[in-house]
């Protein structure tokens, strides 16, 4: 399955304003468009609980598009859940992956936050990051990732600039090996 992290940051890496999980109140409408856009294109989005808590009254659920949300306790969320539209699971993710291919999803994208991030990559399943930069830095707020051990190569495959404050665009390769 071909994996793809999506998410905006700071300058600094931040991916929250300080405690506040809603990050459109300071990243750009250029990337809101992108994210939107991915969104759209994609079948299978896998978040956090955070992410999920966050973004809860921005998802329209569909038949043709999968949300799954990794949590420590899926059954808090028994009430939420719509089989095949939001799903929710506390396992690992290889076994998360393994599942979701049994049922023919080939592409994943994941817009969790740091935790969520540092599982994948460091059970090496993400194949692409698209990161969007926005010209701000936030001196407090949830990093990228939340494992410091990570020591990961990427390869830069796009980069465009998305407006004129110096919002960046940039789609990287992971090096597995």
């Amino acid at each position: 399955m071909k994996i793809i992290m999506a998410t905006v940051c700071s300058i600094n890496g931040k991916m929250t304003k300080g405690k506040d999980p809603n990050i459109y109140k300071w990243t750009s409408e250029e990337d809101k468009k992108l994210f939107f856009s991915l969104i759209a294109k994609n079948n299978l989005i896998v978040m956090g609980s955070k992410t999920y808590e966050a973004a809860r009254d921005k998802i329209k659920l569909s038949p043709d598009k999968l949300r799954i949300v990794l949590t420590r306790n899926p059954k808090k969320y028994a009430d939420k859940e719509v089989l095949g539209s939001l799903e929710f699971s506390s396992e690992a993710p290889q076994a998360l992956v393994e599942r979701l291919e049994k049922r023919g999803f080939e592409k994943m994208l994941l817009v969790g936050g740091g935790e969520i991030n540092s599982l994948f990559l460091k059970a090496k399943l993400v194949d692409e990051l698209h990161l969007t930069i926005e010209p701000v830095i936030l001196s407090k707020g949830r990093d990228l990732v939340a494992d410091d051990r990570l020591d990961i190569s990427l390869t830069l495959v796009k980069m465009a600039r998305l407006n004129k404050k110096g919002t960046l665009y940039l789609r990287y390769k992971v090096n597995k090996k």
